[in-house]
């Protein structure tokens, strides 16, 4: 296969160049602070979209800093409780995906989550509230303001209190929840199962949002990075703060939320990948200390990985 990044070798055992600042763990215990503070407000409406062996609910909770933000909820009708679930959540910019594409789980007597992420393709708000550029980019979306105002730390505290809240859920038990996604849900996944502890399985596939020095030394910030560049280009053109700028994003960087993770986990990857590079990757993967998979397409770049989704399906078996 053509080189696009380290060999496999050097891959297995590469644990990421970007910083990791000093007062991580306490940014991240006072966020938690903060979302378990937040009084969710949860309604459950009724959904247009209906089956008759699923009960279909829009679900809305608040998160933290006041935005309401939305979920697709369904529950068989028929399934023993308390019963599994699982989470899901989508790619950048995206949103949580058709009604009908959650249907498999609960035909196999699973709930299903699937959440929008604030102020993307669905429903969920972006509250705003922080200084400097809000053009585009959710990344850098409060880099020159507190990091306490990152929205990236927003929307990690949005995929563990949803997971939370469906746990809390009457018919679900909440030692057997799962959580999955791809590419941004892939991040969004690994953040997921850092920030709530009692998630049991955890799928993520083609992570983003992991170890950005890296995708900068690779000239690889472009596409889903592309903000990266065009941060520096107009805020710091002669990157006088690059050390700075990627100290702060070392508090939504994902590699260093890994080691918190205790779920079991099953990532997929393709070694081709020029989106979220390989070693991107592997920077959180083998950071990792619960027992892990790691399921490798030698051939593959950010893409669907044939067979993957029925993995994943197996792997939620489980709970």
């Amino acid at each position: 296969m053509p080189l696009i990044d380290m060999p496999l070798s050097k891959l297995k055992t590469y644990k990421g160049i970007s910083p990791r600042p000093k007062d991580f763990d306490a940014f991240w215990a006072r966020a938690l602070k903060e979302m378990r503070g937040t009084d969710p407000r949860v309604e459950l409406k009724p959904a247009a979209f209906q089956v008759p062996f699923a009960d279909c609910f829009d679900l809305y909770f608040t998160g933290v800093r006041g935005a309401r933000i939305h979920a697709k909820y369904l529950r068989p009708k028929k399934a023993a409780a308390p019963h599994p679930a699982v989470v899901q959540f989508h790619g950048y910019s995206g949103n949580c995906g058709d009604w009908s594409s959650k249907l498999e789980y609960v035909a196999r007597g699973y709930s299903i989550a699937g959440l929008d992420c604030r102020g993307q393709g669905g429903e969920s708000e972006d509250s705003g509230g922080v200084k400097g550029n809000t053009l585009r980019g959710h990344i850098i979306r409060g880099l020159d303001d507190s990091p306490d105002n990152l929205l990236f730390r927003h929307i990690y505290l949005d995929t563990a209190q949803l997971a939370g809240l469906v746990m809390g859920m009457p018919e679900v038990d909440p030692r057997r929840v799962g959580v999955y996604g791809g590419s941004q849900g892939g991040g969004l996944t690994l953040a997921c199962a850092a920030l709530e502890p009692r998630v049991k399985l955890a799928a993520p596939t083609v992570p983003f949002l992991s170890d950005f020095k890296r995708v900068w030394e690779l000239d690889l910030a472009k596409d889903a990075y592309q903000e990266l560049r065009d941060f520096f280009r107009l805020f710091d053109p002669e990157h006088r703060r690059e050390q700075e700028i990627f100290n702060r994003l070392g508090y939504i960087d994902v590699q260093n939320l890994a080691p918190r993770i205790k779920a079991r986990v099953m990532l997929g990857m393709g070694l081709m990948d020029t989106i979220c590079p390989p070693s991107t990757q592997f920077a959180a993967f083998n950071k990792i200390k619960a027992p892990k998979e790691a399921v490798i397409y030698p051939d593959f770049g950010h893409e669907v990985l044939p067979g993957f989704s029925d993995k994943i399906y197996q792997f939620m078996g489980r709970l």
